[in-house]
Order: structure tokens, then sequence, then C-alpha cells
């Protein structure tokens, strides 16, 4: 038996051995784990999982490789990857690169060989906790030591948003929306496009008055890494906003509407990652089975005295999955109504945008 070359040594003091693909790195960050069948590489280039290791629950990963008009961002930030089997040798007629051969061009290291089914049971009792990939002679004393000595960051928001404003256009737009970028997925750009809208792309922390230059018929608020609260300049951008433009937030967009309306959020104990979560639309009833990706959720019971209302809840834990301000043309989902890849049960959600912004112009 080939003898195991890489290993993760979690903050609780379990390891698991197994044999490093990408690249050959230490890395130390949250580990977490994602329940979806397919969309590895949407995975790895989600800007959300900045500095997070994902335990990938499908047990084959690596057999379609990668494809070049698949990645949600230019430039991966995803910590590492764990799984049970890599296959290195993908069956797949649009694939360009190996997954190993992308993670070792982006720095990301990976383990294969695991016991994933134990691992992600230890992550779902335990919660998620801090993790160092290292090499499988690494000491366990010194393992721990070094995740003792290291912070986990709080500023993957700023790491990961655009340095300066761009454009996506399309033929014959209707609106102009402005997105501001805390970690935005290309799917959600693409998804705009559909519909007609040409989209100014901005950084973090654009102020209003560079957002209102572009005279945008709607805000969008994207999807985007870590604790909601260390996105400060876009709650203020949103509390000064609301009312004069629509605005519709994805993920974190819709934690940082919360907390600009003085409502709170909290770090769950592991999260919400995969294509197969159940949520419930209040107004109709109806079951959409939703993607997620997120650590923190927000409380319900600090919505009380604000003039959001609940409109989707999660069927597992009932946590908010959805808010709304009818009066000020503002709405928001913890989901990922873009879906890549799907399920698509929830892209309705960007008719409803439009129809937002189609109303405030005739208003």
């Amino acid at each position: 038996m080939k003898p195991f070359d890489r290993k993760i040594v979690l903050e609780n003091g379990r390891e698991f051995c197994g044999y490093g693909f990408g690249a050959d790195r230490e890395q130390i960050g949250e580990i977490v784990f994602n329940t979806s069948m397919v969309g590895y590489q949407e995975i790895l280039s989600d800007p959300s999982y900045t500095d997070q290791t994902v335990v990938m629950t499908y047990p084959l990963i690596g057999n379609y490789g990668t494809a070049e008009e698949d990645y949600e961002t230019k430039f991966p930030t995803i910590g590492g990857m764990v799984v049970r089997e890599y296959n290195d040798t993908p069956s797949n007629f649009r694939y360009t690169k190996t997954l190993s051969e992308v993670f070792e061009e982006h720095g990301i290291p990976g383990l294969s060989g695991v016991d994933t089914r134990r691992l992600v049971r230890m992550i779902r009792d335990e919660g998620s906790q801090k993790v160092l990939m290292t090499a499988a002679a690494t000491p366990l004393a010194e393992a721990l030591a070094r995740l003792r000595a290291t912070p986990l960051p709080t500023d993957a928001v700023a790491r990961v948003s655009c340095r300066k404003r761009w454009f996506s256009r399309t033929a014959n737009h209707r609106f102009d929306v402005v997105a501001i970028d805390c970690g935005i997925k290309y799917n959600i750009i693409r998804k705009l496009n559909e519909k007609g809208c040409n989209v100014t792309v901005v950084p973090y922390d654009a102020t209003v008055e560079e957002i209102l230059a572009f005279r945008p018929d709607g805000l969008f608020l994207s999807n985007g890494p870590g604790d909601p609260t260390s996105a400060g300049p876009v709650i203020e951008a949103v509390r000064r906003l609301r009312g004069r433009l629509p605005i519709f937030g994805i993920c974190l967009g819709h934690q940082v509407i919360a907390l600009s309306y003085g409502a709170r959020t909290f770090k769950m104990k592991f999260g919400h990652r995969g294509g197969n979560h159940p949520v419930r639309n209040l107004a109709t009833g109806r079951i959409e089975i939703t993607s997620q990706n997120h650590s923190f959720a927000v409380d319900p019971a600090s919505l009380e005295g604000t003039p959001l209302h609940l409109t989707h809840i999660n069927l597992l834990d009932g946590t908010a999955e959805g808010l709304a301000c009818p009066g000020q043309r503002v709405f928001s989902v913890q989901y990922h109504p873009e879906s890549a890849p799907g399920p698509q049960d929830s892209a309705y959600l960007f008719d409803q945008f439009i129809q937002m912004m189609e109303e405030h112009r005739n208003a």
C-alpha cells in the first residue's frame, strides 16, 4: 500500500491521513462540508469558500475535470478540499485541466483517501473548527500548536471584492443594475444579463455617491465569505439607499440587509452547504429545493421591531431563508437562486427583482 503523504489535523486533536493532490503546501482554515453531488468546480471557484477547507460528501471527485467556462470567479480562494476518492483522468469532452492542475496553479492543497463519512459526522456533531492541512510526518503536538497560534482571518470580503468597478453588458438592455461585490459569483451576473440588465460591479466599499452616479434602476448585494458584520461599508450603503432604489440581496447580501435594519446574525454550528436544502415560500406554501453556502444566519427573533418580515424558512432547521420590506422594495434570500450548478427552483426571484425595478421606474 502506498504510504500516506498528507493529512489534516483538526482543532479537536483528530487526524485524517491520505494522499495529496494539487498544491504541496500547508494551509490553516475552517473545515466545512458540502453535500452536493456535482459542481466541484463551481464550489472551488465560489469566493464564499475563501479560507475554508471543504469536505465533499460525494465519494468521487475530479472525474469530469474542469472547464474554462464553468468558473464562478477568476482567481479561486478556497482553502483546500478533502475527498474520498480523487480521479485524475477525467472523461469529459469539455474539460481543459484536471482538478489537481487547477489546485496547483492557484496554490490550493487537496487530500484524498479520507473516510469522509466519518469526518462529516464529526463536523456535524461537534461543529466547524480550525484545521491544518500538512505533511503526514508533521507531529501532532506541533500541528496543534500551529492551530492554536493562528487566528482565522476576518478580512475575507475585502480580499475577494474587486478593486475597481467593471461592467457586464447585454444587448437591448432594459435596466441598469449596480452590484456590490462582496465575492460575487459570475452566474449571478449572467442571470441578470439574461433578464435584460446591464450590470456595473463595484467594490464592497463603494460610496453611496459612487453608486448613485451610475443612475441605477436597482441595487444588488452579492454573496461573500465570512462574518457579515465585517462588511461595514455595505451595511451603511444599504441603510442610506433603502427606499431610494429596489434592493435584492443573496446570501451575505441577505444578512447585510438584516443588519442594516437593526436585526442580528449568528454563527451556525456547521452552516448550510449543498444543493439539496428544502425551503418553504411562506407566501405560496411551495417547497423549493435550494443551493446553499453560508456559515452565518439571521436571527428571526431579532426581526421584531423592524419593518422586515420572513418570506422563506428552512425546513431542516427553521432558519430564516428570506426577508422582505415591500414598502421600500427590499428583499433577500439566504440561498442561491442562480444555483450553479442547479437546482433551478428559485430562478423566479430574478423576475421579482425585474418587476420591482419596473414598478420603481413607473412610480
